[in-house]
C-alpha cells in the first residue's frame, strides 16, 4: 500500500512539472479564435468542464466565465451569491472537420449529471446548474434532439432538467481560474477525486 502511495504521489508531481512547463492562455495569443466555431455549456464547476473539453480531439481551447445572468462583469465572489442568475460556464472553440458540435454535446452529457437542479455533485448552488446555450437557431435544433434522445434513452430514471437557452453576453472569468486543472494540478486532482463526479461517470457511462 506504500509503495502504491508513493507510485501516485509521483505521478502527479510528474503531471504537475508537466503541466507547469506548458505555456499559459496569457502567453498563448487568443486572437485568432476568430477561426474556430464556438459553443457554450455550463457542466457544474468550470474547471472540470474545461479539463474535459481541452482533453476532446478537435478542440483547441475552452475558456472559463459566466453567462446567463443579469449583472454585467461578475466577479467569481459576486457568482457565488447566488444573487446574479450567472452560472459557470465554458466556451469551447473547435475545429469542426475533426469535431461536431453533436460530438461536443456527447461530451458534455458524458460529464455531467443531467438530472440535478441543485447544482453538480459536490457543488451546489444556482450558479452549478446544468445549461446548453445556443448561439444560432441550428445549435438549438441540435441541442434540442440531442436531449431528446438522452431523454428516450432511458439512461437516466429521473428527468432530464438541463435547460437550453440562447447564450447573451459571456463573461470571462479570472485568469487564476483558467486552466486551474494545469496550474494546480495536486489541488485539482484532490477535489477532482473527492467531488463525486468521476464515480457519477463510471455508474452511468462506464467511464
Amino acid at each position: 500500500m506504500k509503495r502504491n502511495t508513493m507510485i501516485v504521489t509521483a505521478a502527479i508531481i510528474i503531471v504537475a512539472v508537466y503541466f507547469a512547463s506548458r505555456p499559459s492562455k496569457t502567453e498563448n495569443s487568443l486572437s485568432d479564435l476568430s477561426d474556430y466555431e464556438l459553443a457554450t455549456f455550463a457542466g457544474g464547476c468550470f474547471w472540470c468542464m474545461e479539463s474535459a473539453f481541452e482533453s476532446t480531439e478537435g478542440v483547441i481551447e475552452a475558456i472559463s466565465g459566466y453567462t446567463g445572468g443579469h449583472i454585467p462583469n461578475p466577479s467569481y465572489e459576486q457568482v457565488n451569491t447566488k444573487t446574479t442568475g450567472h452560472l459557470e460556464a465554458v466556451q469551447v472553440y473547435y475545429v469542426p472537420s475533426e469535431i461536431t458540435y453533436e460530438e461536443l454535446l456527447e461530451v458534455f452529457w458524458r460529464n455531467v449529471n443531467p438530472t440535478d437542479d441543485g447544482g453538480q455533485f459536490v457543488d451546489r448552488g444556482a450558479q452549478y446548474t446544468t445549461a446548453i446555450f445556443y448561439s444560432t437557431t441550428e445549435e438549438q435544433t441540435v441541442a434540442e434532439a440531442s436531449k431528446q434522445a438522452l431523454e428516450s434513452s432511458m439512461r437516466f430514471s429521473e428527468p432530464i432538467v438541463t435547460t437550453i437557452r440562447e447564450l447573451d453576453v459571456f463573461y470571462e472569468a479570472e485568469e487564476y481560474h483558467q486552466d486551474y486543472y494545469k496550474k494546480n494540478v495536486v489541488r485539482y486532482k484532490m477535489y477532482e477525486s473527492l467531488s463525486g463526479r468521476n464515480e457519477f461517470k463510471r455508474d452511468n457511462w462506464g467511464e
